[in-house]
């Protein structure tokens, strides 16, 4: 026990070591943490119990996505649904679709290419609101364009994930399409909810004692993500609806308490994907992984640039490089896939693929900011 408590030590410090330098060097810690999981998974791989993973992924995930719902309330999402309806459509052709197409030309199922494009689809919305709120541009024009792209790529994931879980179980049309059904309800409900009776649920929640909220809203997580896993519309869809429904001073307060949890869970979840792949399957997997983050970091270029219609072209920049990065949920398609035992390469191709947007998208977003375009009017003027 002496020596598994000193290995586990190592690992956590190892993590505390990774984030400090990311956060020095103004980086998500997620393209460390996946690179510490392939070093751990040399070492241990063997040893680590799927059931364990899928447990840890299971919780991990649900705070992610409870954490992303408290980010928006009713309003703010129904009114990002009504002004993102182009840049979501073009977000959605442009990025899903290279996926989908890049996993057909490696002789893939049908459903392995749909969730490679899944992939490719979903923006990081951690990564980008660290890097958005570490180049102090939170309050600049062109991010309202990018957070409607983020809240329609959200609410996407409400529908998609439960249609994918239930392919990849091997179920059928019906099975799918009822679980489609059953997440478009369950978030109907929810925006219902969230504006209509949000403030009562908060109220009920709220106490003096930050221990008591700390259990009352993570034991009301869990049973909402159980639920979700009984109805068979994923854990995750339930823990997303749930953090959209609270509202008041209570979404700070949760914020605050369960942060760390979801940051250590989160560290956990990412070492241990990548712990479950071979390191040496990432050079066979390099080359289309490069291709392939060059080819959708454009299309997100292309799609912030249609999203920020409303900014001239240094903000519609700065908003196509923003949506580049790929992180959380990208990793989180992946394990489902690798847990249900899809084909062996889209494990290490999803890692190398993450590891690439993370680390070019926020290097991208970072000198946009010192790229001078001229305006259409300036155009003419400059030609001779």
């Amino acid at each position: 026990m002496a020596v598994v408590l000193l290995e586990l030590a190592a690992i956590v410090l190892v993590l505390a070591l990774l984030a400090r330098f990311a956060a020095q060097i103004g980086f998500s810690p997620i393209p460390f943490y996946l690179l510490a999981g392939l070093g751990v998974g040399a070492f241990y791989g063997s040893e680590i119990s799927r059931e364990a993973v899928q447990l840890e992924a299971d919780v991990a995930v649900a705070l992610l996505l409870f954490m992303l719902g408290l980010e928006y309330t009713g309003e703010e999402l129904a009114s990002s649904l009504r002004s993102g309806r182009l840049g979501g459509i073009v977000d959605f052709l442009f990025n899903f679709t290279p996926g989908v197409a890049a996993g057909l030309l490696f002789g893939w199922s049908v459903i392995e290419a749909i969730v490679l494009g899944g992939i490719t689809y979903i923006s990081s919305s951690g990564i980008i609101a660290k890097v958005l709120d570490d180049l102090n541009r939170l309050g600049n024009r062109e991010t309202p364009s990018i957070l409607s792209v983020l809240v329609t790529e959200d609410l996407a994931m409400a529908i998609y994930l439960p249609l994918v879980t239930v392919a990849l179980a091997g179920g059928g049309l019906i099975r799918g399409a009822l679980s489609a059904l059953v997440a478009i309800t369950a978030v109907g409900l929810a925006l219902w909810a969230a504006l209509r009776h949000g403030g009562h649920m908060s109220r009920l929640l709220t106490h003096t004692s930050n221990e008591v909220i700390l259990l009352s809203v993570l034991g009301l997580l869990l049973l909402v993500a159980a639920l979700g896993e009984l109805l068979q519309f994923s854990a995750a869809v339930g823990a997303f609806l749930l953090g959209i429904a609270l509202s008041g001073p209570l979404v700070e307060r949760a914020r605050t308490l369960l942060g760390p949890v979801r940051d250590i869970m989160a560290a956990a979840f990412f070492v241990l994907f990548a712990a479950q792949l071979e390191i040496g399957e990432i050079p066979d997997v390099l080359a289309p992984a490069l291709i392939l983050g060059a080819v959708t970091m454009l299309t997100k270029l292309a799609t912030g640039w249609v999203a920020a219609t409303s900014c001239a072209p240094p903000g519609r920049l700065r908003a196509g490089t923003a949506l580049m990065a790929r992180g959380e949920f990208s990793v989180v398609i992946a394990d489902l896939a690798v847990i249900a035992g899809a084909t062996p390469r889209l494990g290490p191709l999803a890692v190398t693929y993450v590891l690439i947007t993370a680390l070019f998208g926020p290097l991208a977003t970072r000198y946009a900011g010192l790229i001078k375009l001229k305006k259409p009017s300036e155009w003419r003027q400059s030609v001779p």
